[in-house]
């Protein structure tokens, strides 16, 4: 007796296969099969040359069935992200946007197999428009969906593609209008110099909203039109507009490089030091810091810093006498660097609190996780979402929302 392949629908698959060229006897009777008849059938399927072409016919004919696409995630468009899974759902809520209030995604599964919607943009060959890739999606897509998409599209130097996504977006009548991908649309365009300013400068600026006007700003910086971006800063003045503090320190930084423009400088460092609602990032403080030590003037900004020297220095100085931190001390620290979304510090002395033997607790986890949302580090928050659970924590919906503001 020949052994019974534990694989039934393997066997069922072969005996099934057009060509196969064996009817398997029934009983005459009642129309069952027979035990010889099962004994030859499962011998033909292990033994038998033909059953091993039958095996490679049925292998060629599953690899060649598409994979079923799971559902897209509404919201997180970012770089790396996948689009084809093989495994999970992915599940999000809207958190954070360094940019905007609502335009990413909290991921609170992913994966690490598939197609990223962005390197499957660029591989689209220069007569294909993005319009091959996108349709597909767009049941799936809501308002703000595609700008960190038209960002990253940037980073890959593809600006046309950003460009014609936008373009696909405006026939799309559920995902236009949208200041989100306007406002990276703007921000690619002028990165690359290739965003055409309206003759009538004026009436378009008016209607801009405010994250659109500070793209254009960001973009033109970027792509070194700064003549312009100072003209974009004098009308937001003008009409009273008030502008993130981030914009001045890039344009800062930028004119800084030129000597001749040092009186330019000086102006724009006397408006940012008047600023209450200074939103300035550690780098912003680097960069307005090497301009002032190039200027020789370091009473201007000396107030603006006191806060953020006095308390690094405090940190720099018990780390150098060797000073060994305890569990508040290091939630203290990395709350501090959390507020200034000083990222890599964060994540530094979080990696520091678990070598000296500590555990987070919920309030580090949770900061954490505020800090890689803001950065749109989507995937550390989903690791860091699973250390906590290992953890004994969990995120109720009410902590998940104020995780989010």
């Amino acid at each position: 007796m020949f052994p019974v392949m534990n694989d039934q629908g393997l066997n069922t698959r072969l005996l099934e296969e057009k060509g196969v060229g064996v009817e398997i006897p029934r009983n005459e009777q009642d129309g069952s099969f027979t035990s010889d008849s099962r004994a030859e059938s499962v011998k033909f399927a292990v033994v038998s040359e033909e059953s091993e072409s039958l095996r490679a016919n049925a292998r060629r004919k599953t690899s060649k069935e598409p994979q079923r696409p799971k559902l897209p995630p509404d919201m997180d468009y970012s770089f790396k992200r996948v689009l084809y899974e093989e495994d999970e759902e992915i599940s999000q809520k809207p958190t954070i946007d360094t940019f905007t209030d609502n335009d990413e995604g909290f991921a609170s599964e992913a994966s690490s197999d598939g197609i990223d919607q962005e390197l499957e943009l660029e591989g689209l060959s220069v007569e294909e428009n993005v319009s091959k890739v996108l349709s597909k999606w767009s049941p799936f897509l809501r308002k703000g969906s595609l700008s960190l998409t038209n960002r990253e599209l940037g980073y890959l130097g593809l600006p046309e593609r950003a460009l014609e996504t936008f373009c696909w977006v405006k026939k799309q009548p559920h995902l236009f209008p949208d200041d989100h991908i306007l406002a990276s649309t703007a921000e690619v365009l002028g990165g690359s110099n290739e965003l055409k300013m309206p003759f009538d400068l004026d009436k378009f600026t008016g209607l801009a909203s405010r994250s659109v006007y500070e793209a254009m700003l960001r973009g033109h910086i970027k792509g070194g039109r700064l003549k312009l971006a100072l003209k974009l800063l004098s009308m937001a003045k003008e009409s009273n507009r008030v502008l993130d503090t981030g914009v001045y320190a890039k344009l800062i930084l930028e004119l800084g490089k030129d000597p001749d423009k040092s009186t330019l400088v000086l102006v724009l460092l006397e408006e940012l030091a008047v600023r209450d609602d200074l939103n300035l990032t550690p780098q912003d403080c680097t960069a307005i810091m090497k301009i002032c030590i190039r200027l020789g003037r370091f009473e201007i900004v000396e107030g603006l810093y006191d806060w953020f020297r006095e308390a690094l220095a405090m940190l720099w100085g018990m780390e150098a006498s060797n000073c060994l931190l305890d569990l508040p001390a290091y939630r203290v620290v990395i709350k501090f660097f959390v507020a200034l979304n000083d990222l890599s510090r964060a994540v530094r002395y979080f990696s520091k609190l678990k070598e000296a033997g500590f555990s987070p607790t919920f309030d580090i986890y949770c900061s954490l996780i505020k800090v890689y949302m803001a950065s749109g580090r989507l995937a550390k928050c989903k690791d860091i979402c699973k250390e906590a659970e290992m953890a004994g924590f969990r995120f109720d919906e009410q902590t998940m929302l104020k995780l989010q503001q």
